[in-house]
């Protein structure tokens, strides 16, 4: 009796050892495991500076790398306004978003975008998210192209009448809005400039304090409360805001407000990459897994199945990784 007891106890560690393994070769092969390994991978390349890696004249279609002291890239945007603001036609900034929208769609918004890479971690804050109705969704993802329509406007007439020699009232008017108006108050440039920046001078200037005599030290701490000015409180607000509705929302940001996204969604209808569903082993009928799981809502199976290239495709693939008959794969060109 005990030599039985003693197998069907062995056996038993085995098919929990096994279902263990299982699990995680499950989980280890999914593509969603390997997102997240380039996702964390390019966000340390990206800051590599810090490394030794100097930085190189580089655009990607992403955000937060336009004021971050230890970038090695720039992104696209932030240059294009840069640029317009020195009066000179962005060549480079346009054609890195155009040639990045036509051969990879908005890929580099689910693979390499940094601030796309803090919303992900950020959804695994809360089990449950909140639930947008399509209409709802549909009319706010119309804001990010009207956010991005007021900065071509602003940085685009700027640049112009500046081009004519009759701006600087006008670029005085806008004051710290005119060099850059997005990033000026982005979440992104807050969270990966702003605040490292004001972590590093109480890092360093803390201890300055303490040695200095008692009036030149409330005389410091005057001058710290005094450069604590609007803007960078309301900078830190929208920040705040923008991450609270990314733990709600997955890709809140991405869905209804980037003016990247919009720029880069406004060219990826002509993509090279896509995505194709195949109606054979797809059972639309009874499963609507990967319409659930797209962090963009994207309406998979309202779309041709030969191949599609939706505008709020993010390309992070969950959809392929969650459809139990393998029916959604990508399709290049």
């Amino acid at each position: 009796m005990e030599e039985e007891k003693t197998e069907k106890t062995d056996h038993k560690e085995e098919e929990a050892n096994f279902g263990t393994a299982a699990r995680f070769k499950k989980v280890a092969f999914r593509i969603e495991t390997l997102r997240k390994i380039v996702q964390f991978s390019l966000f340390v390349l990206f800051n590599a500076v810090v490394f030794g890696l100097g930085s190189r004249p580089i655009l990607l279609p992403i955000i937060g790398l336009l004021g971050t002291p230890s970038k090695t890239v720039g992104d696209a945007l932030g240059a294009l306004q840069l640029m317009l603001f020195e009066v000179t036609f962005p060549w480079l900034a346009l054609a890195s978003i155009f040639v990045a929208a036509v051969f990879l769609g908005r890929a580099l918004c689910g693979w390499a975008c940094p601030f796309g890479f803090i919303q992900d971690l950020l959804t695994y804050v809360k089990k449950r998210h909140m639930k947008v109705t399509p209409r709802t969704h549909r009319d706010m993802a119309k804001v990010k192209y009207v956010i991005l329509a007021v900065i071509l406007f602003v940085s685009g007439t700027l640049s112009v009448s500046l081009a004519m020699g009759a701006g600087e009232s006008y670029k005085w008017a806008l004051g710290v809005f005119a060099q850059a108006p997005f990033n000026t108050v982005s979440p992104a440039d807050t969270l990966f400039a702003v605040i490292p920046r004001i972590a590093i001078d109480l890092r360093y200037g803390i201890p300055q304090l303490l040695e200095n005599p008692a009036d030149e030290i409330y005389a410091s701490i005057g001058n710290t409360i005094t450069s604590l000015q609007p803007l960078l409180l309301v900078r830190l607000l929208i920040m705040g805001f923008i991450i609270g509705l990314t733990v709600y929302v997955p890709r809140g940001w991405c869905r209804y407000l980037c003016p990247q996204g919009a720029f880069s969604a406004l060219l990826s209808r002509f993509s090279f990459l896509g995505l194709r569903r195949d109606p054979v082993r797809c059972t639309k009928a009874g499963c609507r897994d990967c319409v659930q799981v797209c962090p963009t809502l994207v309406p998979i199976l309202d779309l041709p199945w030969e191949k599609f290239t939706h505008p709020e495709c993010i390309y992070c693939l969950k959809c392929v990784d969650i459809c139990s008959t393998k029916a959604i794969k990508p399709k290049f060109p």
